[in-house]
């Protein structure tokens, strides 16, 4: 075989591990039984000046002490994980972390934008549950798909149209 030959070999080996590692899929963690769980792919898109864009996967998880939202790269490694409780808030990302009280805070260090993480969470349950300067779609939540999108509020008219769409792993 020429020295070409191999390099061939050696790329197409390299590229046919990346596609298995792609498709694979994650292990189902064990949750206990007040926890909450979701996963599935996430694309957020805030109007903003620049436009903000993020597309990734996502487990979210949500239990009577917390939470927690991890972002996840194509191949499945961490991008960010938020974690929650009542009296405060973690994000790590980029080999940083940051801690504050709010989780509105640290979600607008992370996505852009504060996102209504309770009402996420009502709403991916079905739930239709209203929040000032937000409408969520939940026509096709049973099959796995939630659109949300901010409207504008007389409170908050300067704020930026937000579009957060969620497909999950049924």
């Amino acid at each position: 075989m020429t020295f070409s030959g191999r390099w061939l070999r050696l790329w197409l080996s390299v590229i046919s591990l990346l596609t298995l590692a792609a498709c694979a899929s994650r292990a189902p963690v064990a949750q206990a039984p007040d926890t909450l769980f979701w996963s599935g792919r996430l694309a957020l898109n805030i109007a903003s000046s620049p436009p903000q864009s993020i597309s990734a996967g996502f487990e979210l998880k949500s239990g009577p002490q917390g939470g927690e939202l991890q972002l996840l790269s194509p191949l499945g490694s961490s991008l960010a994980k938020l974690q929650w409780t009542a009296a405060q808030a973690r994000l790590e990302q980029g080999g940083q972390v940051w801690q504050d009280a709010s989780l509105d805070a640290l979600m607008v260090r992370l996505t852009g934008t504060a996102l209504p993480v309770a009402a996420l969470i009502d709403w991916l349950q079905a739930r239709p549950t209203p929040v000032e300067g937000w409408n969520a779609d939940l026509s096709q939540i049973d099959q796995g798909k939630l659109w949300i999108r901010s409207t504008s509020t007389s409170a908050a008219p300067e704020l930026p149209q937000v579009n957060l769409r969620l497909i999950l792993e049924l």
